[in-house]
């Protein structure tokens, strides 16, 4: 799941949480979770006022964005000392399988 500004969106991505008006999760929804963002949908939102928005998998890259491969390894060696501990190799894979689930299996970003 990646937060982007509303003027990255395209269409054919998909929300990741729901849109509420106002920015505000008791405030009245105005797209719900699992939308297909399409060109006309984009633009309703700009006359609304939303700002930002978010969506599945990580599909906007900007200079200092790490990929999964990167992101997993920083992973590997933080827990590296601690890998006799049980509890913290479950911590471990609960952190892999979140950045796995958040950017999708490749990251969204072709592995080189």
């Amino acid at each position: 799941m990646q937060k982007i500004p509303l003027n990255l969106a395209a269409a054919e991505m998909v929300l990741a949480r729901d849109i509420f008006k106002n920015d505000s999760p008791t405030g009245m929804p105005i797209c719900g979770k699992g939308t297909e963002l399409s060109d006309s949908l984009i633009s309703r939102l700009q006359q609304m006022g939303v700002q930002s928005l978010y969506v599945e998998g990580h599909p906007v890259w900007q200079e200092g964005d790490r990929g999964l491969t990167e992101q997993l390894a920083d992973l590997e060696k933080r827990f590296s000392k601690t890998q006799d501990n049980r509890y913290n190799l479950l911590v471990l894979d609960i952190y892999r399988n979140y950045f796995t689930a958040a950017m999708g299996d490749t990251g969204g970003r072709a592995e080189e």
